[in-house]
């Protein structure tokens, strides 16, 4: 395939994911505002959130983990035998990777319905048994939730080796549609919304498995199970674990930053746990757009060009893809600093989302949406050690990332309550950046110095254009919201945003073309390309 035909792929595969994974944020956000309409910011929220995160915090450790960082390199080095005994071996390997997800999700499942009420507890400072009680409850309802969101997360990696992201990137849709349906239609029958919301998070996860089954079946890479045996002696399946051993490390010390922050959260009281939740699910809808996008779409790229040693076309798309990034995620942040609070009445505002809501999680997203840069470009740089074969390099990033952010919540929780907590995870991502961008340097190969000054000095340019784009946003906004308080919530928020984004975006725009930014220069020729 030529390069124009790559690079063709490449934007039509980022742009059909992304416009997927939009549709997801937005469903998920919906999800969000079912939650704050039902929950508001009450301890059935809290437990809630709680009890969701237990079993999701198992699924990005082993799941998703073991997919991207190991599964999809091997099951892709597997694909690249084109002899009839490399068939073979490949399907001897899924066959026994699908086992050991399946068996080892299922103990974990058993051992977690089990002990749930020793780990609740860790939570809640034990003062009111009514909150532990229900946590207890629902934490035991959403644990299958790993199992079948695993299987899930395999099937996907079977599509995304082999460059099918359509199914994958829809299956979210589904899962956040049937979560919102259910706690519709549950509530009025089940002993609390919470309950309901929790039987529709287990119903989505089937659902996602088994909605790409079919597309696994028809790129005939359905290949059943294996004996236990087989799973553990299988040498695909060893590569896997032997690969992922060290990034279980890793990515245990990243999601112990979600317990002990959330721990934090819980004891410092009602409230804490749901506002910080509220408020990273609004910057995801962003991060996970662009960045999740980005990461799954080049990291088959990156793979191909460091096996070739193809340095140089390695250093500029990693360099390119960080700088999209940056366009998109510092104006978002300054626009989203400024409009914070019309945000958040907007999405989650109603009855049991009171002007208490409101403040909590605006005392959270102000802090959490300061590190959205950081965080997405993370999740562009740990893909490019991923591709070279180094899982040990972002696995000591996060284990000292985790290091800064559990001393920093731990510092500021008292004097900062949630805000404290989404500064501290903000500050810890910045130094993981730090740290990734260091050890990057370990490739001699690479021109980490081009990527990283490229990477300061046109992100310090984004931040003097996006101050400059604010300043019409600044004075027009007291004028809006005066203009069109007391017609409602759309109106007195949504007009007033709508109106203060365009002016942003229009100013933002004007202000990279007469600086001739090389990325907008780049869309615009790539646009052109694609059209001709």
């Amino acid at each position: 395939m030529s390069d124009s035909k790559k690079t063709k792929s490449l934007l039509v595969s980022g742009l059909s994911l992304s416009v997927l994974t939009l549709c997801s944020r937005i469903l998920g956000l919906i999800r969000e505002m079912t939650k704050a309409a039902f929950l508001g910011t009450s301890f059935y929220a809290d437990a809630f959130g709680i009890a969701f995160m237990i079993p999701n915090l198992f699924r990005r450790l082993f799941a998703e983990n073991s997919i991207s960082v190991a599964f999809i390199p091997t099951f892709r080095s597997y694909l690249e035998d084109a002899s009839q005994e490399g068939v073979s071996e490949t399907r001897e390997f899924v066959k026994s990777t699908l086992t050991l997800v399946s068996f080892l999700t299922s103990i974990v499942v058993i051992i977690g319905i089990i002990i749930t009420p020793k780990i609740v507890p860790f939570f809640y400072d034990g003062s009111n048994n009514d909150v532990l009680s229900e946590t207890t409850i629902l934490t035991r309802i959403m644990f299958p939730y790993l199992l079948v969101i695993s299987i899930a997360a395999f099937f996907q990696g079977i599509l995304n080796g082999v460059k099918i992201f359509a199914p994958s990137g829809f299956t979210p849709v589904l899962f956040n549609s049937i979560v919102i349906a259910f706690t519709y239609a549950l509530s009025p029958h089940m002993a609390n919304p919470a309950r309901a919301m929790s039987v529709g998070v287990v119903s989505g996860g089937v659902v996602q498995a088994l909605f790409q089954l079919p597309f696994v079946v028809k790129a005939k890479w359905w290949c059943g199970f294996s004996s236990i045996k087989k799973a553990f002696t299988n040498k695909g399946t060893r590569k896997v674990l032997a690969l992922v051993g060290p990034t279980i490390i890793g990515m245990a010390a990243y999601q112990l930053n979600d317990v002990v922050s959330t721990a934090l959260a819980g004891k410092a009281g009602e409230g804490i746990v749901s506002s910080l939740q509220y408020s990273l699910r609004l910057q995801e809808l962003i991060l996970g757009v662009f960045a999740v996008s980005i990461g799954t779409v080049i990291l088959p790229d990156l793979s191909g060009l460091a096996k070739s040693e193809k340095w140089q076309e390695f250093n500029s798309m990693l360099t390119q893809a960080i700088k999209i990034i940056a366009l998109i995620s510092i104006p978002v942040t300054f626009f989203a600093f400024l409009c914070g609070e019309e945000i958040i009445s907007l999405v989650y505002k109603s009855k049991k989302f009171s002007e208490q809501s409101v403040s909590l999680t605006l005392e959270a997203f102000k802090f959490h949406i300061a590190g959205l840069f950081f965080i997405a470009m993370n999740r562009i740089v740990s893909p490019a050690f991923y591709a070279q074969g180094n899982t040990k390099s972002p696995t000591l990033a996060g284990i000292l990332g985790f290091f800064v952010n559990i001393a920093l919540a731990l510092a500021l929780v008292k004097p900062m309550r949630g805000g404290g907590i989404a500064l501290a995870l903000t500050i810890a991502s910045l130094a993981n950046s730090v740290f990734l961008f260091i050890f990057l340097k370990k490739n001699k190969q690479l021109d980490v110095k081009s990527v990283t000054l490229g990477t300061i000095f046109y992100a310090l340019k984004l931040v003097v254009l996006s101050v400059a784009a604010s300043v019409p946003v600044f004075f027009m906004r007291p004028i809006l919201l005066n203009a069109f308080s007391g017609h409602g919530r759309i109106i007195s928020y949504a007009v007033p945003i709508f109106i203060m984004s365009v002016a942003f975006a229009a100013a933002g725009i004007f202000l990279l073309v007469i600086t001739k930014d090389e990325i907008i220069k780049t869309i615009v020729r790539k646009v052109r390309k694609v059209r001709e």
